[in-house]
């Protein structure tokens, strides 16, 4: 069973990727006040870590909220208000990261006036701002036609749905992912499936389960086509 497509296109190169983590320079945060401080003048590079990386980082493995402001704030703070405004910011609504941290700031900012004192943490447990590189490599694998990327999608890790699906969305022209930006090269033939990855929400989703919802919802398309064909 195989898409319609208008014109050919070039191959697509499967790459895989993982993080070199760092810290991002700045001093830690032992209280609300100093992590807005230092939120206020990390570099945009650090936002990106704790917002954005979380689902690609080995220790991250907290199932409720998706970013580390969040979580520290749940978990250390021991403020679940202020852990629910941060959990629900989704960076990928901003037009960049700059936007992102206006957001962030505003929220604490609003948060600390409601507060009759300052919240600290136990000696330890201080906010740690990280910084990472990402390194990425060929898999040596090409995809040919659609049909290639439907039937290769069960073979791809994690890690390699993280940078063509999530990470791409930093370097292609549309902040798209790669698999659509590939796609779209074929002509119309290919439309409904990259509306179909179009929608999936990615960002609250473990990489696990945003790998099981693109081949779900990439099966169905193929399904869809198969019946109009």
């Amino acid at each position: 069973m195989v898409f319609d497509t208008e014109k050919s296109n070039m191959p697509f190169e499967v790459r895989d990727c993982a993080l070199i983590t760092r810290m991002a320079g700045i001093d830690t945060a032992i209280n609300l006040r100093e992590l807005r401080e230092r939120v206020a003048v990390c570099p945009v590079e650090c936002l990106f870590h704790h917002f954005c990386e979380t689902q690609i980082r080995p220790t991250f493995d907290d199932p409720e909220f998706s970013n580390d402001f969040a979580v520290w704030s749940a978990r250390n703070l021991r403020d679940r208000v202020l852990a629910e405004r941060l959990g629900v910011i989704n960076p990928y609504t901003f037009g960049n990261l700059q936007e992102l941290r206006e957001a962030v700031l505003e929220i604490i900012d609003d948060h600390l006036s409601m507060l009759p004192y300052i919240p600290w943490v136990p000696r330890g447990e201080d906010f740690r701002f990280m910084a990472a590189t990402t390194v990425v490599f060929n898999t040596g694998k090409f995809l040919e036609a659609p049909q290639d990327l439907l039937d290769a999608l069960p073979q791809f890790s994690h890690s390699s749905i993280y940078y063509h699906f999530i990470e791409a969305r930093r370097r292609t022209e549309n902040r798209t992912d790669d698999f659509s930006a590939w796609l779209a090269g074929f002509g119309k033939g290919c439309e409904d499936l990259i509306n179909v990855l179009g929608k999936i929400d990615f960002y609250y989703l473990p990489l696990r389960v945003l790998k099981e919802t693109i081949i779900s919802e990439a099966s169905l398309q193929r399904e869809r086509v198969g019946h109009d064909r």
